[in-house]
């Protein structure tokens, strides 16, 4: 199979919709706290994503907000012709475009939507069931998403990993038959996020080295547990989604002493301060270490433990970014130990 961007836009279309119904409310105009929102989303990402990972903000920043009945497209010139211009937006700083709404409003994905453009696909606050912070910083996540799609070969790198099995949809990124139910495996994989997690948590002291390489340890025991594509699997959940969600975290700690919320966004009624949102993200992530389990969690899973190892690395081997985009996949070749 070769994986592509009209793939991906069937996988996600498919894969995300759903049923849920709402009431038919919205007018042609876009909500003011939803344009101070994504505003708030696109400054904070290109203001401090550099300091995270470079070029951050080269990436396209296209987006489509879904409300009950209609969709916004944002960022993004000369779409297809079912867009309809509504006029240039001085919040965002962008034309906007709508259209009638086709993806569920619940949605929350990253694909090509637009003209082969990588485009964060959201729906509202209230229907994704996301606080304002948590909701800015959940488009900050999908902007990763939106870098690693637009590297020059990122489609080859990941038709290379050879995981389709004669799926022609591109669904495999989301329902391959990993051995979630393995005991041997999820007994291996409770060990593997506890270590994981004790020696994030170990960063600041002398046990870090030691901690260090018995999380290397307990990792190998993993990889030889599964087969070949099997570990390619893993390895390429934590690599996109593990470390997006460590770029959610990371983000989240740049800009809680420096960023300056609008007062806008400051008198939301659901607004959060910085710092404690930076502790409640951090605070779940450890949570989840503690709580997830491969046969009720599945995938997601390696959302923790990818974004835990990002933690780990920043400590173990400052710089590692530089090797992301260059050697795909295989996050423990970041890894140097002392």
């Amino acid at each position: 199979m070769i994986l592509s961007r009209k793939i991906l836009l069937f996988v996600f279309s498919i894969f995300i919709q759903s049923s849920v119904s709402f009431s038919k409310s919205d007018s042609t105009e876009l909500r003011h706290a939803d344009k101070l929102r994504i505003r708030e989303a696109v400054r904070i990402a290109n203001d401090h994503g550099n300091s995270v990972w470079k070029n951050f903000d080269s990436a396209p920043f296209a987006l489509i907000l879904v409300t009950n009945d209609i969709e916004y497209l944002i960022n993004l010139e000369n779409p297809t012709d079912e867009f309809i211009s509504i006029g240039y937006d001085t919040i965002t700083g962008s034309e906007i475009y709508t259209r009638p709404r086709q993806f569920s409003n619940n949605m929350l994905a990253t694909f090509p939507a637009v003209n082969g453009i990588p485009t964060i696909v959201v729906g509202q606050p209230e229907n994704t069931s996301l606080p304002t912070m948590d909701w800015i910083i959940t488009i900050v996540h999908e902007h990763f998403h939106q870098l690693q799609y637009s590297q020059p070969d990122y489609y080859e790198a990941v038709n290379a990993l050879d995981l389709a099995g004669g799926d022609e949809t591109g669904m495999w990124m989301l329902n391959y038959k990993f051995p979630y139910d393995n005991s041997e495996i999820s007994d291996q994989y409770k060990k593997l996020i506890q270590s994981a997690k004790e020696t994030y948590l170990s960063d600041k002291t002398s046990e870090f080295n030691s901690n260090l390489k018995k999380y290397l340890a307990e990792r190998e025991i993993f990889k030889r547990l599964l087969s070949e594509k099997d570990y390619s699997y893993f390895s390429f959940q934590l690599w996109q989604e593990g470390l997006a969600r460590y770029t959610e975290i990371k983000i989240a700690e740049k800009i809680k002493d420096i960023y300056k919320p609008s007062k806008e966004l400051t008198d939301m009624e659901d607004y959060v301060t910085l710092e404690s949102f930076y502790e409640n993200v951090l605070s779940k992530l450890l949570r989840k270490a503690d709580t997830q389990t491969l046969q009720e969690d599945g995938r997601v899973c390696f959302y923790t433990l990818g974004a835990l190892e990002g933690l780990i690395l920043d400590k173990a081997n400052p710089g590692w970014q530089d090797m992301y985009f260059t050697e795909k996949f295989y996050t423990e070749k970041y890894f140097s130990v002392n």
